[in-house]
């Protein structure tokens, strides 16, 4: 093999392929005055630049310091802050699936089935269209389900007041007909009441007012068009976001689990008969873990005592069959407990399946043994409460996590629970989900099962609301008692506890009553426990400890004090809590003073009064969802986006836009194919060219950089500037001509050329992603300088600039287009 090495040809990103002469004029002006020895280049060689940046005995003198100013004018530092924050925040690095562009497109067709999947089955929308076909879902609002007073978006007029539906007559027509009349900031509005059904939307706010800022207003329509576009935008930047991770979990892989032998036998064992939803939810999860490659991530949706229990155990089954372990994750050491029991009870038969629980209620020795056995594989299953995610448990071979009740985990849980996902199978139980965990599952990218139908005994519980009054409690008790019944007593802090057992032992002096809270001794808490669940205690005071999974056939009586201060779907957890037998139940809701609730407070029982019948946790978390916000998909924090447009036109907006994720895909062209036609004879200065070490070395790397990713540029021009500080003027040219390659490669622009005083930019990008990158330009100056013709972008400037200011003005215009790039889809 020859040793030579062939030189890389360098002037590419710097000048224009029509003078090549330039390039070896260049390079020898940067060489001469150094005399630096032959350079052999081997693009294997991994780059020197970063380690000489840290090398300790290089002694260089230090360039003068940049001004605050000149800090604020370099367009380079701006633009590599701005990648570093959009790359921290969607934590590109991590998640980022490498692919090509026609990879991209098959695994985009699996997303936009998942979705409409996801989207059939959660919502139920094979309602008839009266032609014997079917009918997609809408958000729209029926206009005769309005009351006067409520908040619309009419689609292109914007927000609006419901008023009312009057008989009115037509213009030309002697016959009435009914109009939907609605009032703007600037008069009233009638429209047809079918044309209303198409058109309007119910408002609302992700907050507590549910008043929008404004009213639109009908004769000026500028203001909700910006606010439209803005929601549009943001929906683009959660579809990226979504599409990233779904494509993350698509490309992981695991071989399918061999159907258990004795599966039948243990399916055998359930004492009742499952439901069609539950029937439907085993055939989901069997499949997801037989037949798929990729990890199981599926919600299973049903209320308490819908059998969401039984679907886990058996993917606990399947699992545990293959010689993987499993792990039941729960909220309380209550719920856990009982997880516990059940999983013992029903897994007696297989004595080589091992089972263990680990809780803050164990010695410090059992703990480490039981940390020792998990280890070392000699447990299958782990029930536990939120101790399992802790860095010293240590699993040998995790195939499965059954996480119940989600919502009541922390935001630290939450994001471990969600960093298994991308490597284990994942089975999450509620049957109220958050309001994130919902809205994933409503778009799809989550499989999600729901079970809706209650089995054939349960009764519907009736709930009650009202002020508290003590002759209300003792006559709910009473009556509850006198049928031989018990009585769950909630109230939402340990403080106060104590006040209601006083209470309750002078109107109840011969009953046998106890307090349960989370603070007590493991042994005090779980005799507690015990002797409700065998009836000797028929009045449990305690706090929502039991909110989730404590299942008492003779508790058929909740009362549930100061009820402003739980969460929604905490209120029908708890609710859940009685009811599990044929006995009717009964929940009784008591808040203070109508008047010291908040409009959310009343909001939330008002829901939680509707949502009466059996099944309708799902309704109700939807309910949630528009009462709190849905928050952002990867943050607990509540997002401003949804109040431009209300929920429900944000939903039809999102679920339009992910229907058509494929037309708004940027293909990028290869990064050796793009041509920067300006002609620059740029020629760095003396003095740094002898501050460098090894320039030509520098500049190739440089070259390196730019090719990998825009990520490697902006690190490499950042490390230059820590090692050698602020560049010269032509420098920042020849890095700004990189960046502007690195680009316009990534926005999917072949060719960028001058003529006269038009630029011109060669693109395969639409007509619609074009569209969408100008609308969300933070730069009026730039977007208004471009217009899209065919496959070209044009810029006509007002003078013509000299070639370096040309250069710039590039930049800073396809910098602008790169920071939209969030808002669509990059492959």
């Amino acid at each position: 093999m020859s040793s030579l090495c062939p030189i890389p040809e360098l002037s590419t990103p710097f000048l224009s392929k029509t003078e090549p002469s330039s390039s070896s004029k260049l390079y020898r002006k940067l060489l001469l005055p150094r005399r630096v020895p032959s350079f052999c280049y081997n693009p294997s060689r991994p780059l020197k630049l970063t380690n000489a940046l840290y090398t300790e005995n290089v002694s260089l003198p230090k360039p003068p310091p940049r001004t605050a100013s000149e800090q604020e004018r370099d367009s380079i530092s701006l633009l590599n802050e701005r990648i570093r924050r959009d790359y921290s925040k969607r934590d590109a690095l991590s998640i980022r699936p490498v692919m090509d562009s026609d990879e991209a497109g098959r695994y985009i067709q699996l997303v936009k089935e998942q979705q409409q999947r996801g989207l059939q089955k959660l919502k139920g929308d094979r309602a008839k269209d009266g032609k014997g076909g079917e009918k997609g879902f809408s958000y729209k609002v029926d206009p005769y389900n309005l009351r006067s007073g409520d908040y619309v978006v009419h689609k292109k007029v914007g927000i609006g007041r419901f008023v009312g539906i009057k008989f009115d007559v037509p213009k030309g027509s002697n016959e009435p007909i009914e109009y939907v009349f609605i009032e703007y900031a600037d008069g009233m509005a009638k429209l047809p009441v079918k044309q209303a059904a198409r058109m309007l939307y119910r408002y609302n706010l992700p907050n507590e007012t549910k008043r929008p800022r404004t009213l639109s207003k009908l004769n000026d329509t500028t203001v909700w068009e910006r606010r439209k576009t803005k929601g549009k935008v943001a929906i683009q930047k959660m579809v990226v976001d979504l599409m990233e991770l779904y494509l993350h979990r698509l490309k992981q892989r695991r071989p399918p689990y061999p159907k258990a032998p004795a599966m039948a036998e243990f399916v055998a064992q359930f004492p009742y008969k499952p439901t069609p939803d539950q029937k439907q939810a085993f055939i989901d999860v069997e499949k997801d873990l037989t037949e798929r490659e990729t990890p199981m991530d599926r919600l299973i949706c049903g209320d308490v005592g819908f059998g969401k229990t039984e679907v886990a155990l058996r993917a606990i089954f399947c699992v545990v069959s293959a010689g993987k372990q499993a792990m039941v994750l729960a909220p309380t050491i209550v719920l856990a407990k009982q997880h516990f029991d059940v999983i013992s009870e029903r897994f007696s038969p297989y004595p080589d399946i091992r089972l263990g629980l680990l809780s803050r209620f164990q010695t410090r020795s059992e703990k480490e043994e039981y940390l020792d056995m998990i280890k070392n594989g000699h447990l299958d299953i782990i029930v536990g409460t939120h101790s399992l995610l802790g860095s010293r448990v240590v699993y040998n071979n995790l195939g499965l996590l059954v996480v119940d009740e989600e919502q009541r985990f922390g935001v630290k849980q939450k994001e471990k629970i969600a960093s298994f996902k991308t490597s284990v199978d994942v089975l999450t139980l509620s049957a109220t989900p958050i309001p994130r965990t919902l809205y994933l599952a409503l778009t799809g990218f989550r499989d999600a099962s729901l079970i809706s139908t209650p089995p054939p005994e349960r009764v519907p519980i009736r709930t009650h609301l009202s002020a508290y009054s003590k002759e209300k409690v003792i006559s709910a008790i009473k009556y509850e008692l006198d049928r031989d019944g018990q009585v769950f007593y909630v109230l939402p802090r340990i403080k106060g506890l104590e006040e209601v057992m006083e209470f309750l032992e002078q109107s109840f002096p011969d009953t046998e009553i106890a307090i349960a809270h989370g603070k007590q001794y493991s042994k005090q808490l779980e005799d507690t426990m015990e002797k409700f669940a065998q009836g000797e205690i028929r009045i449990l005071i305690c706090t929502n400890i039991v909110e989730s999974g404590l299942d008492i056939q003779n508790a058929n009586t909740i009362i549930i004090q100061d009820v402003q201060q739980f969460g929604l779907a905490q209120l029908y957890q708890l609710r859940g809590r009685v009811g599990r037998a044929d006995k009717e139940a009964h929940a009784y809701l008591f808040y203070p003073d109508k008047s010291l609730l908040s409009d959310q407070a009343l909001e939330r029982l008002a829901a939680l009064e509707e949502c009466c019948e059996l099944g309708q946790g799902f309704q109700l978390a939807e309910r949630d969802m528009g009462i709190r916000g849905f928050g952002t998909i990867f943050g607990e924090q509540q997002t401003g986006d949804v109040g431009n447009v209300g929920i429900d036109l944000f939903f039809e907006m999102l679920f339009e836009s992910l229907s058509k994720v494929d037309e708004h895909r940027v293909v990028p062209v290869p990064y050796q194919d793009v041509q920067i036609d300006v002609n620059i004879n740029t020629h760095l200065p003396s003095d740094y060219i002898n501050y460098l070490e090894n320039p030509m070395e520098i500049i190739g790397e440089a070259e390196e950089a730019a090719k990998r990713d825009m990520w490697s540029l902006m690190q490499f021009a950042e490390n230059l500037r820590r090692q050698y500080g602020k560049e010269p003027y032509s420098m920042e040219i020849l890095l700004k001509k990189l960046y502007v390659r690195r680009m316009a490669a990534d926005l999917g622009i072949s060719r960028i050329y001058a003529s006269g005083k038009m630029v011109v930019m060669n693109t395969n990008m639409s007509k619609q992603v074009y569209k969408l990158i100008t609308e969300s330009m933070a730069s009026d100056i730039h977007r208004n300088a471009l217009i899209y013709e065919g496959d070209q972008i044009k810029a006509e400037l007002l003078l013509e600039l000299p070639r370096e200011q040309l250069i710039n003005w590039i930049f800073q215009c396809l910098s602008e287009l790169y920071a939209s790039l969030p808002a669509l889809i990059k492959y």
